[in-house]
């Protein structure tokens, strides 16, 4: 989910009360904030939120139906994630594949955070922020190419 996220804020309360009621459904229900964790959010492969995924035993499975209490209560009640086909092995998040996804998110937010320094603490204009790392991307391409 994400605090601006206007669906995320629909089912927020319908989601603390599937958390609350977890414990008697013998299971564990937690949200991330994908703001907060962008590397998971590549990780997952989230192109929408909010994104609700079943995980048993390390295979995920993305749950696709009515966000009522009852119907997310019932899916897990009535084991009806069975039939859910598991995320495809080279999108699973435990896969390589999606480690590196987490990784580019991770960079993509390193560089937004150097990207600020420089601009405001710094105070150096924009332009010549974009203009310092078009220059670190040819010379890391030159160094790898060498």
């Amino acid at each position: 989910y994400a605090p601006w996220c206007p669906a995320c804020q629909q089912i927020e309360l319908t989601w603390a009360s599937f958390a609350k009621e977890s414990e008697h459904l013998d299971i564990t229900v937690g949200k991330v904030d994908v703001t907060q964790e962008p590397g998971l959010s590549g990780r997952f492969f989230v192109t929408t939120l909010p994104t609700i995924y079943h995980a048993n035993d390390g295979v995920f499975r993305r749950y696709r139906g009515s966000r009522t209490l009852e119907d997310l209560k019932v899916y897990v009640l009535e084991r009806k994630w069975e039939a859910v086909e598991p995320v495809a092995g080279w999108k699973s998040p435990s896969s390589i594949m999606m480690h590196g996804m987490a990784g580019l998110f991770h960079l993509s937010g390193w560089i937004r955070q150097i990207h600020s320094y420089l601009t405001g603490t710094l105070g150096i204009h924009v332009w010549i922020s974009y203009a310092i790392f078009i220059l670190a991307t040819l010379l890391i391409g030159l160094f790898l190419g060498l």
